[in-house]
């Protein structure tokens, strides 16, 4: 009857732990996607600021991923994500069609700079002009700022 007891226990433990992991999954997932998308936009922001030299495989590269992590972006805040290790505001599940909105806009802004790749550094420079405005809002609304 003891034994059993402890299983049952043991039990429990797990699932609560399955729980507490399971909810750091959706938050460690999407800041390594915001930090991927950190240094696809400093290497863009070294280009355009001509600390490095304009490589057009950078470009692309640094383009795509922004693109590509921008639209799994929205589906990593299922419900009970905001408890945790997180910089998101509340704002990010009270208005997720504005927040998905965002993102769109971005993915598209981003798909549309592949479309026609910057060639040059005044280019790549032109590109973050369009990429960062979007960025700023987003963090505005629905990320708490940094110290």
């Amino acid at each position: 009857m003891r034994l059993r007891s402890y299983v049952i226990a043991a039990g429990v433990a797990c699932l609560c732990l399955s729980a507490a992991f399971a909810q750091q999954e959706p938050i460690a997932a999407r800041q390594s996607l915001m930090k991927q998308n950190r240094q696809a936009a400093g290497a863009l922001g070294a280009i355009a600021k001509g600390e490095k030299p304009y490589d057009e495989a950078v470009v692309k590269t640094a383009l795509t991923t922004i693109s590509a992590n921008i639209k799994a972006f929205p589906d990593q805040f299922p419900p009970g994500s905001d408890i945790g290790d997180t910089k998101a505001l509340p704002a990010v599940w009270q208005k997720p069609d504005d927040f998905r909105a965002l993102a769109t806009k971005l993915g598209s802004e981003a798909d549309a700079l592949l479309a026609t790749l910057p060639a040059d550094k005044d280019g790549v420079a032109a590109a973050l002009g369009k990429l960062g405005p979007i960025c700023s809002e987003c963090h505005k609304t629905y990320r708490a700022p940094t110290n």
